[in-house]
Parts: structure tokens; C-alpha cells; sequence
């Protein structure tokens, strides 16, 4: 995706505010009971129900809703954790740039008045040599008493050379003086700035921590059930954990590519009976079926590890389970460098896009688990499903990235 955008593109706020829709349909978990109101199947359950078919597709959803559901809270709280924390963040750039702001207005008013000072103590020199008192005032005596008139003139030239030069002096004081007080009253107001956002960040950052705080508790108590619902469906299903880890995470992927793929459709559907009852062109091109283009990605949060070499690492030992050989590698790196430099706290500010493969909104990575916020390899792991479900491969994901103005995929 293009980083910076040099102008509004209709199409690519249209895949934003489609992408957020669709977010809200496909991610419900977000907003669902908390984890610890959920009732978890146990061992003794699944082992009842291995022995009839039908008791064993009951068992199965079952799970299946209690794994929903435990990673809920979690969600929620990490979405709450990524929005205060690149609230604080953003609160920590504008102290630092009201801080810098300040310390340049005062440095330029200091100097603003010791040009004004010099200033002064010129034209004050000046002011003596013209108006000392008749007793001392050695210039007034040597023009009254000349006897050569030659030398008269030149002493009366020299006499209001210096009233100009001294004229001149004072106008310069004025306006350093005058400048120097626009610039105080510019500092004063800059350093009440930086006060007031100085105040307001130090809260903002203790919230963004509590947040976190309460996040981590969240996600390690879900990934702790977790860990023990994907067991539970191996065994009803005779597969391995990680297996069926792969294979949830792929079915809630698809289901939120498909969702999104039908509401873009119906976005373009509908903006098209506009254009056509009005008679007037459409105003949107594509219909992203993805994360919205990644602007100028940052980092965002704390507590996240970002290792982009450790992230391409893993991604590339997971791209057999997708069936893929290590010819789409290449491609990879190339379509994840372009969205989000392979960071795992890398926050699109404009449209809230997160994480190395950019979901939109943020929260859909919570399919692939309840650390989405800070762990690569869960970002990762949606990101691939991703990619299988919408484009295939990662070729077909980067070639339509490169087909499309702004990029996106």
C-alpha cells in the first residue's frame, strides 16, 4: 500500500468505510459476554460424547461457542489497549513538538532582546556625543569657535551625519524591542500549550497502561482456555490441537473475507443505482476486499515486540501448512514491507488499520487469537488465512496489490 498519499482517493475511503462495516459483522466476538461468564466444556463431556456421532457434532459447536466466547474479553480489552495506547503515544509527539515549539519562541525572544539592548546602548552613546551640556560638549564648541569655513562644513556635516546615523540607531531599537515583545507574548503562550498538554499526557499514559495491564491479564487467562477448547476439538475430531487451531482460525477468516467480499458488492451495487438515478458518474473506483492502504504506518503501542526479521522467519516456516512452497516468499515480504515494514505495532492513524498483514479493523485478528495485539505470529498466522482464503497465494495477494491505485489487497 502506498505510504503517503498525495491526494483524496473516493475509492480508497470507500474500502475504509467498508472494511469497517464488515468488521462489525464478522467480529461479534468483540462485543460478546465477558470470558469469565463463559461455561467451559469439560474433559468428562467430550469423552461422553466421542461415542455417538450426533452427541459428538453437539460437543463440537459447543466447544466451538465456548472458544468464542473466551476470546471475547480479551478482544476488547486489547482494542481498548491499542486505542489509549496510540492515544498516549500521540499525546507524547504533540508534548514533544509544543516543548520544542516553546524552547525556539524563547530562544528567539532572548535574541530578539539582546539586539534590542545593543540597540539601545548604541543610540544612547550616540544621544551623548549629540545633547551633552554646553560646558563639555567638545563637537558644539569646535563648529561655534572654527575660524575655517571649510572645516565649519565639514564639522556641520559630520554633525548630522551622526543625528542620522543616531535616528537610525533608535529605529532599529524600536523594532527589536517591538519584536522581542511579540515574541515573549508568542513563547508565553507556547509554554501555557506545553503546560496544558504536559498535564493531559501524564493521565493519558496512565491509562493507556491500566489498559494494557488489564489486556495482558485478559489474554493470558484466554489463551489458558483456549489452549484447552482446541485440545478438546482434536480429540473429538481425532486430530492434533495445532491442526485444529489452523483450522478455526482459517473457517472465521473466510467467513470474514466472505462477509466483506458481499458487502463491498453490495457497496458498489448500491453506489451505481445512485449514479444511475442521478445520472452522474460514480464517484468510487475498486471495491477493496481488505485492509485499507497502510498511510504512514507508526509505532503505536508498548509491550509489543517488533522483530520484522523474526516475523518473516516464521512466516516463512508456515507456508507449507498452506500448502504453499518457498517460491511465495518473495512475494510476501514484498506485500508486507509495502503495508507495514513487517511491525507488529504498526497503526494506520487515519483508518485504524493494524499489525504486520494491516487488518481493518484491527480487531479481526483476534480470530487468529486473543494476543493479536502484540504477538507477530498471530498477526501472521490471520494474515496467511487471509491471503489462502482471498487471493490464493501470496503472488495473487502482491499482483493485485500492484494492479491497484492506491495499493491495497
Amino acid at each position: 500500500m502506498r505510504r503517503n498519499t498525495a491526494r483524496p482517493n473516493p475509492a480508497r475511503h470507500a474500502a475504509v468505510l467498508v472494511a469497517v462495516v464488515v468488521g462489525a459483522l464478522v467480529v461479534p466476538a468483540v462485543t460478546a459476554a465477558p470470558a469469565s461468564a463463559t461455561e467451559y466444556p469439560t474433559w468428562q463431556d467430550v469423552e461422553r460424547a466421542k461415542g455417538d456421532e450426533q452427541a459428538k457434532r453437539s460437543e463440537v459447536s459447543r466447544v466451538q461457542a465456548a472458544l468464542r466466547s473466551a476470546q471475547a474479553e480479551a478482544a476488547r480489552r486489547s482494542q481498548v489497549a491499542l486505542e489509549t495506547s496510540a492515544a498516549a503515544t500521540q499525546a507524547e509527539a504533540d508534548l514533544a513538538e509544543a516543548t520544542r515549539t516553546a524552547t525556539s519562541l524563547q530562544a528567539h525572544a532572548e535574541q530578539a532582546a539582546a539586539t534590542a539592548r545593543r540597540a539601545q546602548t548604541r543610540a544612547g552613546r550616540l544621544a551623548a556625543d549629540l545633547y551633552r551640556d554646553g560646558s563639555t560638549d567638545q563637537m558644539t564648541t569646535r563648529i561655534a569657535t572654527a575660524g575655517d569655513p571649510d572645516q565649519l562644513l565639514y564639522q556641520l556635516g559630520a554633525l548630522d551625519q551622526l543625528s542620522t546615523t543616531w535616528s537610525s540607531v533608535m529605529e532599529d531599537a524600536s523594532v527589536a524591542a517591538g519584536t522581542a515583545s511579540s515574541l515573549h507574548d508568542q513563547a508565553a503562550r507556547a509554554e501555557h500549550e506545553r503546560a496544558s498538554l504536559a498535564a493531559a499526557a501524564e493521565p493519558t499514559a496512565a491509562t493507556a497502561k491500566s489498559a494494557q495491564q488489564r489486556a495482558d491479564s485478559a489474554v493470558a487467562s484466554t489463551e489458558s482456555h483456549s489452549d484447552e477448547l482446541y485440545a478438546q476439538l482434536a480429540a473429538l475430531r481425532d486430530s492434533t490441537a495445532e491442526t485444529q487451531r489452523r483450522y478455526e482460525v482459517g473457517k472465521a477468516v473466510a467467513a470474514q473475507a466472505a462477509a466483506q467480499r458481499a458487502a463491498a458488492r453490495a457497496a458498489a451495487e448500491a453506489a451505481a443505482r445512485r449514479a444511475a438515478s442521478s445520472a452522474a458518474p460514480s464517484s468510487g473506483g475498486g471495491t477493496p476486499s481488505s485492509p485499507a492502504p497502510a498511510g504512514n504506518a507508526y509505532p503505536s503501542t508498548d509491550g509489543v515486540p517488533v522483530d520484522p526479521a523474526g516475523a518473516q522467519a516464521y512466516a516463512r516456516s508456515a507456508l507449507g501448512s498452506y500448502g504453499w512452497g518457498d517460491d511465495q516468499f518473495g512475494c510476501l515480504v514484498s506485500l508486507w514491507k509495502q503495508e507495514s515494514g513487517w511491525r507488529a505495532n504498526a497503526l494506520n492513524p487515519s483508518s485504524g488499520a493494524y499489525g504486520i498483514p494491516q487488518a481493518l479493523p484491527a480487531s479481526k485478528l483476534a480470530a487468529a487469537g486473543a494476543d493479536w495485539r502484540t504477538n507477530a505470529r498471530t498477526q501472521v498466522n490471520w494474515g496467511l488465512a487471509y491471503i489462502k482464503s482471498s487471493y490464493g497465494t501470496p503472488c495473487g495477494a502482491w499482483d493485485h496489490e500492484m494492479s491497484v491505485d492506491p495499493h491495497w489487497y
